[in-house]
């Protein structure tokens, strides 16, 4: 079959996603998805539009998801893009803005689908090492670029950066696209968003995968002003014009709308992370300060791969990376407390033993 592929494929590592087994019991720490469940209104949206409607197309525009997206964070909807999953959305930000004849800038220590797509789509990328405790030195994106796309918090390491840095990288750059992909910032870093109006080169990326439990829906935004928006609506319509479909577009926009739901999760969430982080350090684990709905954490004396194998004979999925730099770490989603504990306590006998 090799023989019909494109000269491309040969040449593309994809993105290897988390395990998802069907095990009964499994402590599912390894994925990042939320642990509680979506909105009940986002539920309600589904069954009410679960119905002979679904023979028709979707509104290939999203009007109304973009409206609410837009009214939260005090934009217009020509200010919004919609797309299935934030993968997605990354991926026609990848085909609009970030090919150009320099290079684009991204962190050594990152998402592997950025390194992914620089392949996929021809986009000549140049790994920015993060320092020696993992964190991110814009100092050192000063050089020559087209464009700059950083996590924030980063993924895996969960490092989060302040407004003011990013405020900062923006004026350094400002014949440069900015793309700061926020898939993680509502459990404790800052927004970039408030700084859209002001900076015509700044792109955010967001999810409504992590904190607003619809990872099953797969529902991804960007934000920025409208040539940028323009750009990734182009490339949209000449792929898929429709990616949302009808019960994903009522669900996400019943989800935006129950604040409430949205904080209590998002609080409980941080809470577990501070107290999950307490007993991890007290077995000896160096935890980096994470700004995630997980933490990324590595044993002084036990490797990586044996604590993730030993975890899983114990039904608990953790995340390992067998890359250079962060080979020791384990990548540990925040789930409910009791799953917490059920972690804590493999944890315990398998060091003690």
């Amino acid at each position: 079959m090799s023989q019909s592929w494109s000269p491309i494929v040969s040449k593309l590592q994809p993105y290897v996603a988390g395990e998802q087994p069907r095990i009964a019991n499994l402590v599912k720490l390894n994925t990042n998805e939320s642990p509680y469940g979506p909105s009940p209104k986002a539920l309600e949206a589904i069954r009410e539009a679960a119905d002979d409607r679904l023979r028709l197309y979707p509104d290939p525009s999203a009007t109304e998801l973009r409206e609410t997206i837009a009214a939260r964070f005090g934009l217009t909807a020509e200010e919004v893009f919609v797309g299935n999953g934030s993968d997605e959305v990354l991926a026609h930000t990848f085909q609009a803005l970030l090919k150009h004849e320099r290079p684009l800038l991204y962190p050594d220590v990152t998402y592997a689908f950025y390194s992914t797509y620089s392949l996929l789509y021809g986009v000549e990328a140049i790994e920015v090492p993060v320092d020696d405790r993992f964190q991110i030195r814009l100092a050192d994106y000063d050089r020559p670029c087209c464009a700059i796309i950083i996590p924030n918090p980063n993924a895996p390491t969960g490092i989060g950066l302040p407004l003011a840095g990013i405020k900062a990288l923006l004026a350094a750059h400002p014949d440069a696209v900015v793309v700061i992909d926020e898939a993680y910032i509502d459990f404790g870093g800052e927004s970039a968003i408030p700084l859209i109006s002001t900076h015509p080169n700044l792109l955010v990326i967001q999810t409504l995968s992590k904190s607003r439990s619809l990872a099953g829906l797969r529902i991804g935004f960007a934000l920025g002003q409208r040539p940028l928006i323009e750009a990734l609506e182009r490339v949209k319509d000449s792929f898929n014009s429709y990616p949302l479909d009808r019960l994903a577009q009522l669900a996400a926009t019943a989800a935006i709308k129950d604040e409430a739901w949205f904080e209590t999760c998002r609080r409980k969430i941080v809470a577990s992370r501070e107290g999950l982080v307490s007993k991890l350090e007290t077995l000896d684990f160096q935890v980096l300060p994470s700004q995630a709905n997980f933490v990324f954490a590595r044993h002084e004396s036990r490797s990586g791969a044996a604590l993730q194998a030993a975890l899983r004979e114990r039904g608990i999925l953790v995340r390992h990376f067998a890359k250079p730099r962060i080979s020791d770490f384990l990548r540990i989603s925040i789930g409910t407390d009791e799953e917490c504990a059920r972690l804590i306590s493999a944890f315990e006998d398998m060091l003690a033993a």
